[in-house]
């Protein structure tokens, strides 16, 4: 999916829900993020045509928060708790990710294999 500014984003998202494990003062989440706005998305292993900007799970830790929650390598990070993660730096979306003082993140993401789970329905 590629996202072209000034246009509507189309997508199937799902929600997912991560309730952070506190491991001493600090709160886990389970997982890592790739992309950004300030990246190269040439590198970016997730997009299909090598434009896309957006911010992606590029880790998640067997047994961790966000794989107990469902999030995949691979998922589309959309919004965190109802902020907009389509036009973010890096690093705003790391911050975004992991302030000290939510205990629970609500994600919106999107990933292909529901893209085309509902592209094939449309089309049967």
């Amino acid at each position: 999916m590629s996202y072209v500014p000034g246009q509507p984003v189309t997508a199937v998202v799902q929600r997912i829900e991560i309730h952070k494990l506190r491991q001493g003062d600090n709160l886990i989440l389970g997982f890592s993020i790739g992309g950004g706005i300030d990246q190269d998305p040439t590198q970016n292993p997730f997009s299909e045509d090598k434009t896309d900007k957006g911010i992606y799970v590029t880790r998640v830790t067997e047994g961790g928060p966000a794989e107990i929650a469902g999030l995949q390598i691979g998922d589309k990070i959309m919004q965190v708790n109802g902020w907009d993660m389509t036009m973010v730096t890096h690093d705003q979306a790391r911050k975004r990710l992991t302030k000290r003082n939510e205990e629970v993140v609500r994600l919106l993401v999107t990933r292909q294999s529901l893209q085309k789970a509902v592209q094939q329905t449309m089309m049967s």
